[in-house]
């Protein structure tokens, strides 16, 4: 699994969205750096999830909308 996000959009905090992103998943890969996202990332928090992008208002619906994706791929 891969997570993918930006440092430089101003929609995402990656300070405090990463350590959240590992504990959801410790095995997966992150990797930070531009998404050619930045449409989307100037106002919206987005993480690519193994080529799926999930955007959403704020950081906390992102982490649920990010739960309920790896939920669905699970199974």
């Amino acid at each position: 699994m891969v997570f993918k996000v930006c440092d430089r959009c101003k929609g995402t905090n990656i300070k405090t969205l990463l350590p959240k992103l590992k504990e959801m998943s410790k095995d997966a890969q992150i990797q930070v750096g531009c998404q050619n996202f930045c449409g989307v990332g100037r106002s919206k928090s987005f993480v690519i999830v193994d080529h799926i992008p999930i955007v959403a208002e704020n950081e906390e619906e992102l982490l649920k909308k990010v739960t309920e994706y790896l939920t669905k791929t699970k199974k």
